[in-house]
């Protein structure tokens, strides 16, 4: 064989396996997990509370197999159930939403929002993802039923947390203390005045949710002293590979942080020396962007925390 048979021969090998990997990358959105962390953040002798963190579906009303997926959680029996947003994948997609999360509804839970909570998803050259900053100021963004959404959840019980503080009450009688913010990727988070609720004197913990872990709101609140940190929106990189880890966090979160449990600003709370870093978990979320449905080495998940007492 002549060497342009040789180059022809290789070209079609490496074409091969690009078509193969890019068909497993869609695979890989449909194999769905629950991620399982325990975080020991409760004061030493308090009962464990199981949290489950949602985030990140960008559900549209044709997809079967994750809807039935998202209802298959409440078989987890959480007390709390946590959503960092974007919850949205299409105009469409209220209904379909709220009755594969209604179980999930009749928990104690809380939430903040995501930009695909606020504007339908738009086609952006994957490319911009590997840029410092990928955001795309349009002007022909479709609003979406955000009101709606945010209404469904609070007359279910569950309490916003865009820019707001808040008091949650578990079925066993617990109290947990709740500070959030609005989403940062759009730039519409602002701190919450300093001071706590009522009643939140008597919590056995206190949270912060944001959905964009971007640095200066994770330094905001590990400074009112919450005891974890719960976010979303990085997909954990969605593309990660082998031995790197994820590509990209579309914020200025580092790479490392992309998913799963570490600490903020040190890798661990219990190595950095008591108050120096606070728990942060991430979550890979479950889904994806309708234009971009594809996911390496990066399952879609949610999350269910086990929250146990710290050794006194």
């Amino acid at each position: 064989m002549g060497t342009l048979g040789n180059v022809g021969k290789v070209l079609g090998i490496a074409g091969g396996v690009a078509a193969a990997g890019l068909a497993y990358a869609h695979v890989e959105t449909k194999l769905f997990r629950v991620r399982r962390v325990t975080v020991p953040v409760l004061p030493p002798g308090q009962r464990p509370i199981r949290v489950l963190h949602v985030s990140d579906l960008h559900l549209t009303p044709g997809q079967r197999a994750k809807q039935a997926w998202v209802r298959s959680l409440a078989a987890l029996e959480p007390d709390l159930v946590i959503n960092t947003g974007d919850n949205f994948g299409h105009a469409q997609s209220l209904a379909p939403l709220l009755d594969v999360l209604g179980q999930l509804m009749d928990v104690p839970g809380a939430f903040v929002m995501g930009s695909n909570d606020y504007y339908a998803p738009t086609f952006k050259n994957p490319a911009r993802y590997l840029l410092p900053d990928a955001r795309v100021e349009r002007e022909d963004k479709v609003p979406l039923p955000t009101t709606s959404l945010a209404k469904a959840f609070t007359d279910a019980g569950w309490v916003d947390l865009d820019n707001h503080r808040g008091l949650v009450e578990l079925r066993d009688g617990r109290t947990v203390g709740l500070v959030g913010m609005d989403d940062p990727h759009l730039e519409l988070d602002l701190m919450p005045e300093p001071g706590r609720v009522p009643g939140e004197e008597d919590a056995v913990l206190r949270l912060g949710v944001v959905h964009a872990p971007y640095q200066r709101v994770l330094n905001q609140l590990k400074d009112d002293g919450v005891n974890a940190i719960i976010a979303g929106h990085t997909h954990g990189g969605q593309l990660r590979l082998p031995f790197y880890g994820a590509l990209v966090t579309n914020c200025d979160l580092d790479r490392v942080r992309a998913s799963g449990l570490h600490g903020w600003p040190g890798e661990r709370p219990d190595r950095e020396g008591g108050e120096k870093s606070t728990w942060l978990h991430v979550s890979a979320g479950a889904g994806t962007s309708p234009y971009a449905q594809v996911r390496f080495a990066c399952r879609p998940e949610a999350t269910l925390m086990t929250l146990t007492a710290r050794v006194a």
